[in-house]
């Protein structure tokens, strides 16, 4: 909790939130709808999940879709 307790005390007005994860089966979990609720004033876009053991053949597509949405 240590984490979204920094969060909640960040200024994110005008800012854009990337919600990249990895994870081992879980996916994104409720991690885009927690950001919208602690990360108040910013875009939360649209969150991109990579399972953990595929992270480092994934580096292109992890890229386009940060180009892309940010």
């Amino acid at each position: 909790m240590a984490v979204l307790s920094l969060l909640e005390r960040l200024d994110w007005t005008g800012k854009k939130v990337l919600p990249l994860m990895t994870h081992e089966g879980s996916g994104l979990g409720s991690a885009e709808r927690t950001l919208r609720s602690v990360c108040s004033g910013a875009t939360v876009a649209r969150g991109l999940a990579v399972h953990g053991a595929e992270t480092a053949g994934r580096e292109s597509e992890i890229a386009a879709w940060a180009k892309k949405n940010g």
